[in-house]
């Protein structure tokens, strides 16, 4: 609307200088005088203003003429499409001046003007695989997906530009959210250009989605093998994959595929924690416990977490509580001053009823990071050592406030998750969940919860409001039967 507006001023302003010039030629006294031959002509300023203009035009028709001569005469030379040539040529200086045209609207914004545009240059060049993609573009700019995907549907029967086609198409599936036939466009698309890294991403990306954890293997060696991913996240994601890969083929029953293509994410990636925990316990099942206890030791020293402790323990499952804190000092002097150490060997002293060394263990964790699990294994300690029950009950009503602590977080969009998974439950992104604490905001509760360790500690009778407290209380007292006091992520 504004270059339109632009066009009209700039028109007027012509016609205007043209109408001063024309006045003012005709005031101006004096002439030119030509004498040709014996003729003698006298002009005045506006004549020959006009003369002039037409003596350029002359020239410009006396060339075009010319040109036209030259090619009839190589016509009747033997040149048979010299004639064709010289206007096909006038054809094209029109139809790419109206295709750059258009081609300059559709970066503008203007839509209407670059789908116009687009179709005078087929019009005169007869070129879709150029017209086209500007007027597809064009249609989807203004919102006519239909005239679009009909565009997108004509490219496909183009060698030279089916990939333009599938991939206009794909973006229309994508934004649909049809990802059965995006899937299948993507493949088509990674099938005419493999090393295309939007295709690639594309393709990954909704074959994690639809959990073909082989098929986005092959694509991830693709992104290798053409240089759009670095060679150490590739061995990681490749190591996330084989993981899911894994656990499928666990759920269908094969427990040796399984056990295999575990200890294969675990190499291809040995700090992955979920691939470590599956590789040992594949270990385990096989009857090798020092394998085990070497991929739980490889991986804790890397980042410590309660899901590698529980493997730990299940190399031993029936040793006893000294026994368990022994064999458990290879893995946590491993890592001494990390808070997971810490809490791993305070849990394992309270299983051995060793109440001061766990309250020794767990330092200053309570004033330093009190989050539910630091605060229930104070109040088992507590307990153990024989304090009233008002200060357990005090402890347990500051842990149900507390935060949770350490969780699987995406770090693309914070969704906090459950367990480990590949890709991200809320925004599907892959290979982007790390083992941290939530941000913590300041909690303000309409309930009051910042009450209840005052509740709890002096108000020892009303069972109606410390019976959630006193279930968690009793948790930590003894190991439940089996567990040896198994150290558990909370």
């Amino acid at each position: 609307m504004l270059w339109s507006i632009i066009k009209i001023v700039v028109f007027l302003a012509l016609v205007v200088m043209v109408a001063f010039g024309a006045a003012y030629l005709l005031e101006l006294e004096g002439g030119v005088r030509i004498v040709i031959v014996g003729l003698e002509l006298n002009l005045t300023p506006l004549k020959t203003a006009i003369a002039l203009g037409l003596l350029i035009l002359a020239l410009w028709l006396l060339l075009k003429l010319s040109a036209l001569v030259i090619a009839v005469l190589k016509f009747i030379n033997g040149d048979e499409t010299a004639i064709s040539r010289y206007f096909d040529r006038t054809r094209q200086e029109k139809g790419y001046r109206a295709l750059s045209e258009g081609m300059m609207a559709l970066a503008s914004g203007e839509g209407d003007v670059a789908m116009a545009r687009a179709a005078r240059a087929e019009r005169y060049l007869r070129k879709p695989a150029l017209t086209n993609l500007v007027t597809a573009q064009a249609a989807e700019m203004q919102g006519n997906r239909a005239k679009a995907e009909e565009i997108y549907k004509r490219l496909l029967k183009d060698d030279r530009t089916r990939f333009v086609g599938v991939r206009g198409i794909l973006r229309q599936k994508l934004a649909d959210g049809d990802t059965a036939t995006a899937l299948k466009l993507a493949q088509t698309a990674f099938g005419l250009k493999p090393a295309h890294a939007e295709i690639q991403d594309t393709l990954l990306r909704l074959q994690t989605g639809q959990e073909d954890w082989a098929g986005a293997r092959k694509t991830l060696s693709a992104k290798l093998k053409h240089g759009n991913i670095p060679r150490d996240v590739h061995k990681r994601r490749d190591a996330v994959l084989a993981l899911s890969e894994a656990r499928d083929i666990a759920v269908e029953g094969k427990t040796v595929e399984a056990r295999e293509a575990a200890i294969e994410a675990n190499r291809l990636s040995p700090h992955l924690i979920p691939a470590a925990v599956m590789a040992a316990r594949s270990y385990i099942a096989q009857g090798a416990p020092r394998y085990a206890a070497r991929v739980i030791r490889k991986a804790w020293d890397q980042q410590p977490h309660p899901d590698l402790a529980a493997a730990f323990a299940a190399i031993a499952p029936d040793e006893t509580p000294q026994e368990r804190l022994k064999r458990f000092a290879k893995l946590t002097n491993a890592r001494p001053d990390h808070r997971e150490s810490k809490l791993v060997e305070a849990e394992l002293n309270l299983a051995a009823e060793d109440f001061p060394a766990a309250r020794r263990v767990l330092g200053d964790q309570v004033e330093k990071d009190p989050d539910a699990r630091v605060l229930t294994i104070m109040a088992a300690i507590e307990r153990g050592e024989g304090a009233p029950d008002r200060v357990v009950k005090g402890w347990l009503a500051r842990a149900l406030a507390a935060p949770r602590g350490p969780q699987w977080i995406c770090n693309n969009c914070q969704h906090i998750h459950g367990e480990w998974t590949p890709a991200c439950e809320n925004c599907g992104a892959f290979d982007t969940q790390a083992w941290k604490s939530p941000p913590q905001g300041e909690v303000i509760s309409p309930t009051g919860i910042e009450m209840l360790p005052l509740i709890m500690g002096d108000i020892e009778g009303d069972s109606a409001r410390i019976v959630d407290a006193e279930i968690i209380a009793d948790a930590p007292a003894e190991p439940a039967p089996g567990t040896d006091a198994t150290p558990t992520e909370k």
